[in-house]
């Protein structure tokens, strides 16, 4: 994992699907985990999904917080 990887996550957005459009950093729980029991994409796209489940899976999508623009971040809870 590099820092560019974990940038990607929060500008790229997916290409189809139930979910196109969002940014992979938004993509829910469940539909990383659908990838990683059916299969990840191939190329770029399917690199920063498999990285995007692994943060979500270990529960670390805070670690994505001080990337995300002041205005994107989450509320606290």
């Amino acid at each position: 994992m590099n820092p560019e990887s974990l940038q990607l996550l929060l500008t790229r957005e997916m290409p189809y699907g139930k979910y196109k459009g969002r940014k992979i950093a938004d993509l829910p729980g469940h539909y990383l985990g659908w990838f990683a029991r059916e299969g990840f994409p191939s190329g770029e796209l399917g690199a920063l999904v498999a990285l995007m489940y692994e943060l979500d899976h270990n529960d670390l999508r805070q670690l994505l917080d001080p990337l995300r623009a002041p205005s994107a971040r989450p509320r606290p809870r």
